[in-house]
């Protein structure tokens, strides 16, 4: 991570080795897990507006390429585009959820608010923003096409000014070119792998934060590949929204005044920043796991790691995935990957073969996959129903518990409770007896006269000898249960669950078949998709459920291909297909009066409110959005109408694009290029390998080029323009291939399997010797950890800013040296402060190029603060050495004169 010297921060100088041990070649960007962290950060305030969130975005880039560091010869990035019409329904649900939701969290606050005042309750002023409409991070927005601007711009800025971007090749896929971001990526490297001269043991590293990435990266069958993400910590404590104080949420505010917590009150409620961590998932790790797990003996035929990887991922969409509603009795959170792994291992000696081939199904194979499970799908529901049962009754016996050892009385006020490890310190007691008198007044106030058990509350709340009171349920404080009319546990389930999901009778078979050819479709369509491309842009699962798998008999001749030539929706076909009429301002005038007019004749697929089914679960997030599906020949027919009203600008960002290679000019391949330019060639050329790290692919002259020698305009206000520019970009396409073409699945020739990393404590369940798991640092598992002895850490105590919230054995001490401490002590000529010792196990020489434009602050000038004594030791080029000057501790530490005089009184 940058370091910060007087307040402004030292790049990193990319072009030095990777700390972690390891070396990439390929370093991938999906922008999705990039854009929507930086529009709402978890523990530091979100973007005040879009420059903002750009700058915030080019950092984000920043420090994924830190970590990967050098010799990323191809940085390719990819945000979302439109996507194909399987994936477009998973984006409408997403959309008018968010859109809904947002609005009812506004209204429940606004509710609660204006409760609260009405009570005399007190709340801070409310701040008047406009909410940020996440759906605005669709392809066809100005957001969109602003961010491709940026990125355009950013990559410029980084290959004129970061050493370590100097041979780099950039590849950018932004939003107009079609495709989900992932997908492209996977595009590419099936694409580069069918290359002859292509490298087999290149190192591949994707940054991205959907779980998918996992099954893509075993799909390439590549043999070195890495994900980094976001390490996830959940129960991140958030302040109210209301009060902005911490410990409860909107719903439990009373709109108390916060009380003063300690002297330094101002930073009582606010969390401590850090920066977001980072973990790598190492897939060769994973392979070595399925590699024992799904190792089979005595087999009729021969066993192939490769094809048993390809059946497990095909097994992990009978769970869910983006296109598919998973099988009613394959739960994830119960085993169910664990279940499909059991049973394909004692059918597959049956099937004599295995279930796929480089992405292509062989359904008679499956069917008896399926089969398997649906025999046993009636104990999976009432297992269900039994574990569930059991998790209430140990769940009411803790409230039970927990209320039975709730305290009666607990004090406020300055006697009120703090928590261990708080930063304030306590304070001293004021006036105790006043205090005392205080609460016991205001606990009588609180306290009402308990009912007799004979009398009730008549509806003006006054005694009524009528009647008695009802007894309270032993478990009323549980949160009521949603109503499941499907019961899967008991006998008539399959009746049931058609009658309620489909409103069809099980027994109408014909229906059943339309239901489980329209999954097996897609099925073949998914794994297609993971391991060939886009089989079709216009097929989609036109159903909310999915069958069971008691029902797939008779699938082995059911057909598997799908129609060619079909085309992806434009950018703004794919808003009016996946926004809300309440996202319409995303969209030109006349379009969105489509979404709203009631005589338009697609306003049916904009409904203004929907019911969410929750299908057995408990959370709203977690239910099924029932939402008319869009009829694509009924809305390309409305959209015809208002095509004519297009500005020229809404038409470009219309069109559909292609991806952009960029070069520095230290690159082999800029001089190429920039003759092309020259030349003006409007021809097709290839890409001469040997100039570009072996990547393959065909160039042609750019409209809206990055040229050396001209000015690269900033779209960002606060940032400047590149007025030395010396980067050049040209469009880019993959190589091309046959319609039928087939990407083999499997290991190339030539690749070396990487050194095993699991040893044999691994595979034992309790390893680590009963200590908790750490995470590995770095690459290297046997390299040792740095050790600080008692001594470094008394130091760091003294040394550290008292602002980062991590106060050391001496927090109340004065940092030695300080600015105008008393107890501050001149250096000896030859001696350094101590702050030196905090310096970096592997130090890297200062940053010699010019820092980037967005990371570049104002200079100080007159009226700056003093440079403290702390910080200018940093700057002295002496070493450290003993000190040479009286009052040193046993181990050389400097102590204090109180200390000290201490130290005498006990002599």
């Amino acid at each position: 991570q940058a370091k910060e010297c007087n307040g402004v921060k030292v790049p990193i100088d990319t072009s030095k080795p990777n700390p972690n041990e390891v070396e990439f070649d390929n370093l991938y960007l999906d922008m999705n897990g990039i854009i929507h962290p930086c529009t709402h950060p978890e523990d530091k305030p979100a973007p005040k507006n879009e420059d903002e969130m750009m700058v915030a975005i080019f950092e984000y880039i920043d420090r994924i390429f830190n970590i990967d560091r050098r010799d990323c010869v191809d940085a390719k990035s990819d945000p979302s585009s439109p996507a194909p019409r399987a994936k477009m329904n998973q984006q409408r649900s997403r959309r008018f959820r968010a859109s809904k939701e947002g609005m009812e969290a506004a209204e429940e606050k606004q509710k609660i608010r204006q409760e609260i005042l009405a009570k005399g309750g007190f709340l801070p002023p409310e701040e008047v923003k406009e909410r940020f409409d996440s759906n605005c991070i669709t392809p066809g927005t100005e957001f969109m096409d602003n961010l491709a601007k940026c990125l355009r711009y950013y990559i410029a800025d980084r290959l004129n000014s970061d050493p370590g971007w100097k041979n780099l090749t950039v590849i950018l896929s932004d939003a107009s070119a079609p495709g989900e971001g992932e997908h492209k990526i996977m595009d590419y490297i099936r694409r580069q792998r069918a290359q002859p001269n292509h490298d087999p043991n290149t190192h591949h590293c994707l940054c991205g934060a959907d779980a998918d990435l996992i099954m893509l990266g075993l799909a390439t069958h590549e043999p070195n590949f890495t994900i980094i993400r976001e390490e996830f910590k959940p129960n991140k404590p958030k302040p109210c929204a209301l009060c902005n104080q911490m410990g409860h949420e909107v719903k439990d505010c009373q709109g108390l005044p916060r009380e003063k917590q300690g002297k330094h009150d101002q930073f009582a409620d606010t969390m401590p920043v850090s920066e977001q961590e980072f973990i790598f998932i190492r897939l060769c790790v994973l392979r070595e796991y399925l590699e024992r797990e799904l190792t089979m003996a005595s087999l009729p035929f021969t066993f192939d790691f490769e094809r048993s990887v390809d059946d497990w991922v095909f097994m992990c969409f009978f769970v869910g995935n983006d296109f598919l509603p998973h099988l009613p009795s394959l739960e994830i959170r119960e085993g169910a990957i664990d279940r499909l792994v059991n049973i394909y291992k004692n059918v597959v000696h049956k099937t004599g073969g295995y279930l796929t081939e480089s992405g292509f199904v062989n359904l008679q194979r499956v069917q008896m996959i399926m089969l398997a499970v649906g025999e046993v799908e009636d104990s999976i529901f009432k297992k269900r129903k039994d574990d569930d049962d059991n998790f209430k009754r140990r769940q009411k016996e803790k409230r039970k518990r927990l209320k039975r050892d709730q305290p009666s009385f607990i004090p406020g006020g300055q006697f009120s409770p703090q928590a261990l490890g708080n930063r304030s310190s306590p304070q001293a007691i004021c006036n105790p007896r006043q205090a005392a008198f205080e609460m016991r007044m205001h606990e009588r106030q609180n306290s009402t006269p308990s009912a007799s058990p004979n009398t009730s509350l008549t509806p003006d709340s006054s005694p009524s000898l009528g009647g008695g009171i009802k007894r309270k349920p032993e478990d009323s404080d549980s949160e009521p249960e949603p109503e499941d009319n499907i019961r899967l546990w008991e006998t008539g389930w399959k009746q049931r669950y058609y009658k309620n999901k489909f409103d069809v009778d099980a027994s109408d078979e014909k229906f059943r078949r339309k239901v489980v050819q329209s999954y097996v479709e897609g099925l073949c369509w998914v794994l297609r998709y993971y391991y060939q491309g886009c089989a079709s842009w216009n097929w989609y699962y036109p159903f909310h459920y999915a069958p069971f798998a008691s029902d797939f008999e008779g699938i082995a001749d059911m057909p598997s291909d799908f129609e060619k030539g079909s085309k992806p929706f434009k950018p703004l076909e794919q808003l009016m297909g996946v926004f809300p009429a309440a996202s319409g301002n995303f969209l030109p005038p006349t379009w969105r009066k489509l979404m709203t007019d009631p005589e338009s004749s697609i306003i049916d697929f904009y409904p203004e409110d929907f019911a969410i089914d929750l299908n057995g679960k408990k959370y709203a997030w977690q239910g099924v959005a029932l939402l008319p599906f869009v009829d694509e020949r009924r809305l390309r027919a409305a959209l015809e109408k208002v095509y004519p009203d297009l500005t020229p600008e809404e038409t470009r960002r219309n069109s559909l694009g292609g991806d952009v290679l960029f070069v520095g000019k230290h690159h082999p391949l800029c001089d190429f290029i920039v003759e092309q330019y020259k030349t003006k060639n409007t021809e097709v050329v290839d890409i001469p390998p040997e100039l570009c790290h072996g990547i393959q692919g065909k160039l042609t002259l750019n409209d809206n080029a990055v040229l050396p020698d001209q000015v690269v305009q900033s779209p960002v206000p606060m940032l400047r323009d590149l007025t030395q520019n010396s980067a050049v970009s040209i469009s880019f396409k993959d190589p091309q291939f046959a319609e039928d073409f087939v990407f083999k699945a499997t290991v190339l020739p030539g690749a070396k399997k990487p050194a095993p990393v699991l040893k044999p404590g691994d595979w034992e369940k309790t390893n680590n010797d009963g200590r908790p798991w750490r995470p590995q640092l770095g690459f290297n598992r046997d390299r040792k950890p740095v050790h600080l002895d008692q001594s470094a850490f008394r130091t760091l105590g003294h040394t550290m800013p008292r602002d980062r919230g991590m106060p050391g054995m001496y927090p109340n001490a004065v940092p030695l040296g300080a600015y105008g401490s008393p107890y501050a002590r001149p250096l000896m000529g030859s001696q350094q402060q101590i702050p030196k010792l905090l310096s970096n196990l592997r130090p890297q020489e200062s940053w010699r190029g010019p820092t980037p434009l967005f990371q570049q602050t104002p200079q100080r000038t007159a009226g700056a603060a003093p440079l403290l004594a702390w910080n200018r030791v940093m700057q002295s080029p002496n070493q450290f050495q003993p000190a040479q000057y009286q009052g040193m501790g046993p181990m050389g530490y400097p102590q204090r004169p109180e200390d000290r005089m201490d130290r005498g009184r006990q002599v």
